[in-house]
């Protein structure tokens, strides 16, 4: 093997009636640029070679095998296979076969209408598909949880522990603000409309039902499920990229048990309150535009919200905050477990857990609202 940074070169030497191309130092890609004007000079001269020797040759990459190739054109002699060494002929012959392999020619594009079709069939079908997994998913849950409810060596209290402070406490002041803006907004809006009747006495009506019923329960499930449900995919889709569920099993451990239950359950507990505490801000921040904009006192507020307002209200968004919070984190956890193995799955299907939450969290309230309106509560 020659120095590093030997300089590579291609000698000419006429022994006899034979024609000798002594090949020296490292055919690299540092000397690529001076080896391959040196190469098509040597084949554009029709030097009639009858053998190659690379006795002196240093190291060897694929620019250099590719070089060497084309030197040598079709020569095969024995002694050249002989001097060139087992490695450098492996090498030498991968890079052969890749360049021979054909390259395909880039289809035409076209388009027809029955793509359009062909794309919203396999939409369909992905989505037929993801709705059975996730009811076979959300059955798996349940049947873990009754296996394990009456069973207490099998809770995992400090984990149920950890994850409502991470879902819940850490949540408090986004999921706050941000009830408190959009029900200054909803108040502001709804102002500027019933102004113009005479009736923004109303306005305190519009903020209190809205929340009471959907806006602070909503929220919080559109917040929850871009922050919490997108960590319940990314942590146990690491998990899965290190096999570290496969070792979990090993030690004859259920995942479902160790992993997702308390994830479950601790978004089930948190999301009611994170929803109350998002009612709350709502109103506040209603009744802040209707004190600063409107002329309406907190006092006055108030007291047209305990007029107008019943507790019924109320129980309808907070009984939602259960089944949303129990289907963001199914799904999060299931499209943990789907993860193949690669950063660039754990990325998609963090997306997909969020897409999927917000889908089935807005459906299932757009179903919930028409069934409750049907039964005139």
């Amino acid at each position: 093997m020659a120095d590093k940074g030997m300089a590579a070169d291609i000698a000419i030497d006429h022994a006899g009636g034979d024609v000798v191309l002594r090949v020296s130092g490292d055919w690299t890609l540092a000397n690529a640029a001076s080896l391959d004007a040196r190469v098509r000079k040597i084949l554009a001269s029709s030097t009639n070679a009858t053998r190659i020797d690379v006795s002196g040759l240093g190291r060897l990459d694929t620019t250099g095998a590719q070089l060497l190739l084309a030197l040598r054109g079709d020569h095969a002699d024995p002694e050249f296979l002989g001097q060139i060494g087992e490695e450098r002929s492996s090498l030498l012959h991968t890079v052969s076969e890749a360049m021979r392999a054909p390259v395909s020619p880039a289809l035409p594009q076209t388009w027809s209408p029955l793509d359009l079709l062909e794309r919203i069939g396999r939409g369909m079908q992905t989505l037929g598909r993801n709705a059975l997994q996730l009811l076979g998913f959300v059955g798996l849950v349940l049947q873990s949880f009754a296996a394990s409810m009456f069973v207490p060596r099998r809770w995992r209290t400090t984990s149920l522990v950890f994850h409502i402070e991470q879902t819940g406490l850490d949540a408090v002041p986004i999921v706050a603000l941000l009830s408190f803006l959009i029900g200054a907004v909803i108040a502001f809006l709804g102002a500027t409309v019933l102004r113009d009747f005479g009736a923004t006495l109303f306005t305190v009506e519009l903020v209190s039902y809205s929340f009471l019923r959907e806006f602070g329960v909503l929220l919080t499930a559109i917040l929850i499920a871009g922050r919490s449900g997108s960590a319940f995919t990314a942590q146990i889709g690491s998990m899965k990229m290190r096999e570290e569920i496969d070792a979990i099993r090993t030690l004859g451990l259920d995942p479902v048990h160790v992993l997702v239950l308390p994830r479950v359950l601790a978004l089930v507990i948190a999301m009611p309150l994170l929803s109350f505490l998002a009612i709350i801000a709502g109103i506040i921040g209603g009744a802040a535009v209707c004190a600063l904009s409107l002329d309406i006192s907190p006092t006055m507020f108030i007291s047209r919200f305990q007029e107008t307002t019943t507790l019924r209200h109320l129980w309808v968004g907070l009984g939602k905050a259960p089944i949303f919070a129990f289907l963001i984190a199914a799904i999060g956890c299931l499209e943990g477990f789907k993860v193949s193995g690669s950063a660039e799955s754990v990325g998609e299907h963090t997306t997909s857990s969020v897409v999927q939450s917000i889908f089935v969290v807005i459906l299932v309230d757009a179903l919930a609202a028409i069934f409750f309106m049907e039964i005139d509560v």
